[in-house]
């Protein structure tokens, strides 16, 4: 008689594109389930020494800083491809300031999309018969070099360049820098922004959580401190994106005095619910007693900070852009 000889079936490991196209087909489909919300709003007026930072979405700001209108991450449309967002954009492109300077944190659609950002050009150039400047990691110009953009440069990490009046660091991150797949070669990173009334705004772009922190706190010192919170599930998304605790960690390793987050609620990027980020981030924040510290923005949301010199560190405010239309 013949024994038998069981054989095991080893798994195939599906090829990294065959499993990213499969990801995104499923969130593509998800993201229509439900309706858009959110109604955009006008920008709030801005004093002189004051710190305006407005909440557009995912990880799309408008900061006002001593009369310079900063775009980080400007996304404005509804579909990146296939994949619809949840939410409007916190304000309309007609509605928006002269914009002085756009900045890009790396290549990813949802960070640099390309049809708002010639949108915004078109916009500005309209009302001051002027292009913004773009500022883009190394290895991106050439994604942005033909919209339009009066002048565009690029920067390495810890390189450092000024524009309208305002002190600009390119800052390290823990990320991915790829548009597709092979493009590798596209760094990647955040931006610590100065002015001259004393105000640091720290834009970390997207990351995972990492001992940079610590290091850009103790070197460039920020005042606010803008990081995500969302697309951290299966854990295997925390290789390059942060959980809200770890979010939480890192504002606590910058050491900033406000952290307004970013990076959810948008696009629907992981499978934790959409609602869950800013619920788990405020439960930490509460069990550190820090809760005070975090300001969480709807779209179209402003946190003004008051002229340093004038006011307490710790005097800021929240004001709804509609109050101010």
């Amino acid at each position: 008689m013949k024994q038998k000889i069981m054989t095991k079936k080893i798994p195939m490991k599906r090829p990294f594109a065959v499993v990213k196209l499969q990801q995104g087909v499923r969130l593509a489909w998800e993201s229509h389930a439900e309706p858009m919300s959110g109604t955009a709003q006008k920008p709030v007026e801005v004093s002189a020494g004051e710190l305006g930072v407005m909440f557009l979405g995912h990880s799309s700001f408008l900061l006002q800083m001593e009369g310079a209108n900063v775009l980080i991450d400007p996304v404005f449309a509804t579909r990146l491809i296939v994949l619809r967002r949840q939410r409007r954009p916190g304000i309309k492109v007609a509605d928006l300031p002269p914009i002085d300077i756009v900045l890009l944190t790396h290549a990813h659609m949802d960070h640099l999309n390309r049809p708002s950002l010639r949108r915004v050009v078109r916009a500005t150039k309209a009302a001051t018969g002027q292009a913004p400047i773009a500022i883009v990691p190394e290895g991106v110009e050439d994604l942005v070099d033909v919209l339009g953009f009066r002048e565009v440069r690029s920067m390495k990490w810890w390189g450092e360049t000024q524009a309208a009046g305002l002190d600009i660091t390119f800052t390290p991150a823990k990320h991915w820098g790829a548009r597709m797949f092979a493009d590798t070669h596209r760094l990647f990173g955040g931006y610590v922004i100065a002015d001259a009334a004393g105000h640091r705004v720290y834009h970390s772009g997207d990351t995972a959580y990492f001992d940079g922190f610590k290091e850009i706190g103790e070197r460039l010192h920020p005042q606010v401190a803008l990081l995500p919170i969302g697309a951290y599930f299966p854990d295997t998304y925390r290789a390059v994106h942060t959980s809200p605790e770890e979010g939480l960690q890192a504002f606590v390793d910058v050491g900033a005095e406000t952290m307004i987050p970013m990076h959810f609620g948008t696009f629907r990027l992981g499978r934790e619910p959409m609602e869950e980020p800013p619920v788990r981030l405020m439960d930490d924040a509460r069990k550190r007693g820090i809760e005070a510290q975090v300001r969480i923005l709807g779209e179209g949301e402003t946190f003004v900070a008051p002229p340093r010199e004038d006011s307490d560190r710790r005097d800021v405010s929240l004001a709804s852009a509609s109050k101010s239309a």
